[in-house]
């Protein structure tokens, strides 16, 4: 692999870092113009959001209006060829309504796992696993085990 090849990758890694940071943790939602291509597509896009990057604008402003204080942290990112890999928690105060669970004040952790596809300097692609279950029984909105 030569220095070029090296240097895309990390810019790669580079770019969905400053995408979830930009998106999620400050709630800029403009971000997903800047970082996401017109083409994009979510393969698994969260709950109540639609495949296209307006769906994605919708998410974090849906998880914005609950949790004032989102905050995404890349546990690790993970980069081959135009591929990112990460693997996150992300963190926030339910102040505000969500999945019709009322605001509780209390902080909740959701955990999950994203694949982009960068082109260009922009995400193209993303397929993703977030622990909806895990979020769905922190709002007492499912029953735990046992």
């Amino acid at each position: 692999m030569d220095v070029i090849e090296k240097n895309q990758i990390a810019d790669n890694r580079q770019t969905v870092r400053d995408f979830i940071d930009a998106l999620f943790t400050k709630g800029d939602l403009a971000a997903v113009d800047e970082y996401l291509a017109e083409d994009f597509l979510n393969h698994d896009p969260p709950v109540g959001s639609d495949s296209t990057r307006e769906g994605m604008r919708t998410a974090a402003a849906l998880f914005r209006g609950a949790f004032p204080d989102w905050h995404a942290t890349a546990d690790f990112l993970v980069a081959e060829n135009d591929l990112v890999v990460e693997h996150f928690s992300a963190t926030g105060t339910q102040l505000g309504e969500i999945f019709g669970a009322p605001a509780t004040g209390r902080t909740v952790t959701l955990r999950g796992i994203n694949i982009f596809r960068v082109r260009e300097g922009r995400i193209v692609e993303r397929w993703g696993r977030l622990d909806e279950l895990g979020l769905l029984r922190q709002l007492g909105l499912a029953q735990g085990p046992g």
